[in-house]
């Protein structure tokens, strides 16, 4: 068979059932050879970047690898954000990469680049095809390095030649990488000396991050937490590690995280931080974070140990087997699994259901104006029990979703967490509606971010996915005019997406300056949306997009001057929280400026 041919067969071996791939003029064998292949659904998405967003929303949402393919160049060079985004949230994925004929490399040669050079820093492992015989085996390996220990992305960049050129493959040959070893040896020297810290300390704490999801030890977390009776943050990516309604759980932490969240974390005398890796957003200013804790860090991923934090006891182990040879300890020492026991630490419980008491998320209500929060209140209370999938954009109503919409299982949140990528919802819920067909899928987005890949919704509405859209439309890019607010006096530098010289005024609905004209746009996509500017006519307009069995979008208009609150602003710690929507003087309004200093556990 052609190399093209033997590398499709080799992508059912492993088991892909859907490659989002883009042709090309380098591509083109490949493509002939997965149209003649019934077990691979090809979707042809419009933008590269958006096939590759969307083998991560599929890798995201099941765990196991996405497939994205491109043709050489351009093609290329448009799938490098998605492989950056998956790489710096550790989501499984291949990336096929098309390229010039072996004897046109290093030419110039028509839609030649070093995609192999380029995507160096930013995938897990790359390959570049020198032999048609070597294509089974590094697809092989390809998914191999992609799904285990740490995921992440893979590329494979394969000349044109080699695509077309007949051999005889050998499907069989065996993984060969004696340069890497996944499988950990358990530490359980070092995870002895877990136990007695904890049952030392007044006011511990757990800090969960993405790597509990990702080792699909979200059931062991939650009974370590019941066993020990510890409260649980977790971080944006680590959303629905614990269930959001459990009475141990204080949802997340970081910049616009939940004020007691925060607090519990930072005022904790011991802090066991679970597949995290103390980023910025979480940590605000490193120095002070839990600066009076001790800090347990267990995470696969050796780098991730005492880079950004030093840390008082540091164990390389998988998350799952960590916490389930803990759970044993716990077991063999007479620790039941009890939901919640207040009379285990009653002062630190008190006070952590004070702060959720004081602190909870809120928002202003407004007359004639939906606030964005609302919308996420609502659209929470009608997917009830339905287990549905929210993929969200970069931006404020990216941390409206994660504030005001409960996940009591992982892999629910679909979002871009350490690139921040606009554009990333859409194509998300694609390859999440692949990975789960019969489940609600829903996109939130803002109208900047929707903009970045709003070409999909020719795919959307080609493949016939029955994918739901929510636009927050602000007219304006808000984070960043939240942080001109912040820190420029308000002054607006291009954060204004209509006509500078209009001005839109929810309580006339002067619709008609109103740019882009979403249902105007969507029509020509074969999409339905509807345009809600009426508090009061929210809850029917949700319901009419959830009831309906093809891709439906709702534009809903709110206002350009709402903060996502609370906030702690870059570099500052979790007592310089701002409560209250920046004044546009430059100066944040912090909880002590508002006579709110809120109450500490120290």
């Amino acid at each position: 068979m052609t190399g093209a041919e033997a590398l499709v067969q080799a992508l059912v071996r492993e088991g892909v059932e859907v490659v989002f791939a883009y042709p090309g003029g380098a591509s083109m064998p490949m493509h002939q050879a997965l149209s003649h292949e019934p077990a691979i659904r090809t979707i042809l998405p419009r933008h590269e970047q958006g096939g590759a967003f969307a083998a991560e929303g599929y890798g995201r949402a099941t765990g196991k690898v996405g497939v994205c393919m491109s043709t050489s160049g351009p093609g290329a060079t448009n799938m490098i954000t998605g492989i950056a985004d998956a790489y710096l949230d550790s989501v499984p994925m291949v990336a096929i990469t098309a390229q010039v004929g072996i004897g046109l490399i290093g030419t110039s040669a028509f839609q030649e680049t070093d995609v192999f050079g380029m995507t160096a820093p930013i995938v897990k492992h790359s390959y570049l095809v020198t032999a048609v015989e070597d294509i089974p085996h590094i697809i092989k390996e390809a998914f191999y390095i992609a799904r285990t220990g740490r995921p992440g992305p893979v590329l494979i960049d394969i000349p044109k030649n080699f695509q077309e050129a007949l051999f005889t493959p050998d499907f069989d040959a065996p993984v060969n990488l004696p340069g890497y070893a996944p499988e950990l040896p358990l530490d359980t020297a070092s995870l002895d000396k877990v136990l007695p810290l904890i049952a030392a300390a007044k006011r511990p704490a757990i800090y969960a991050g993405g790597g509990v999801v990702i080792a699909e030890a979200a059931a062991e977390l939650k009974e370590f937490a019941e066993r020990t009776q510890i409260p649980v943050a977790t971080t944006l990516l680590g959303i629905g590690a614990m269930p959001e309604s459990h009475p141990l759980s204080v949802r997340w932490l970081g910049m616009h995280g939940a004020v007691y969240a925060n607090n519990t974390v930072n005022e904790a005398d011991l802090v066991l931080a679970i597949g995290a890796r103390f980023d910025d957003r979480v940590t605000g200013a490193v120095r002070t974070f839990c600066e009076h804790a001790k800090i347990v860090h267990i995470d696969y991923d050796a780098v991730e140990l005492n880079k950004n934090k030093k840390v008082d006891l540091a164990i390389r182990a998988d998350a799952k087997a960590a916490l389930s040879y803990l759970n044993g300890k716990l077991a063999e020492q007479g620790c039941e699994v009890k939901e919640y026991a207040v009379s285990n630490r009653p002062e630190w419980f008190g006070i952590i259901e004070q702060w959720k008491h004081d602190y909870p998320f809120s928002y202003e209500k407004r007359e004639h104006e939906i606030a964005p929060q609302m919308i996420m209140e609502e659209l929470y209370k009608q997917l009830a029990g339905q287990d549905p999938i929210i993929c969200t954009g970069v931006g404020q109503h990216q941390m409206f979703a994660a504030q005001f919409f409960k996940f009591e299982q992982p892999r629910r949140l679909s979002t871009s967490g350490g690139l921040g990528s606009m554009g990333y919802g859409l194509p998300a819920a694609m390859g999440a509606h692949m990975a789960f067909p019969d489940r609600p899928v829903v996109n939130i987005d803002g109208d900047g971010s929707i903009l970045m890949n709003v070409q999909e919704f020719g795919t959307i509405h080609i493949e016939k996915m029955p994918i739901k859209c929510i636009i927050m439309d602000n007219q304006h890019l808000g984070m960043v005019v939240q942080w001109e607010d912040l820190k420029y006096d308000s002054n607006r530098a291009n954060t204004f997406l209509a006509d500078p010289k209009d001005e839109y005024d929810p309580t006339h609905h002067n619709n008609d300056i109103l740019y882009p004209n979403f249902p105007v746009l969507l029509a020509g996509f074969g999409i339905k949306c509807e345009r809600v500017v009426e508090p009061a006519d929210l809850p029917a307009a949700i319901e009419r997009m959830l009831a309906s069995k093809e891709a439906y979008v709702l534009d809903i208009m709110v206002p350009h001057d709402v903060h996502v609150l609370p906030m702690i602003p870059g570099g500052m710690c979790y007592r310089d929280v701002l409560l209250e929507r920046i004044a546009g003087d430059g100066k944040g309004r912090k909880a002590s400026d508002l006579g709110k200093e809120i109450p500490s556990a120290l």
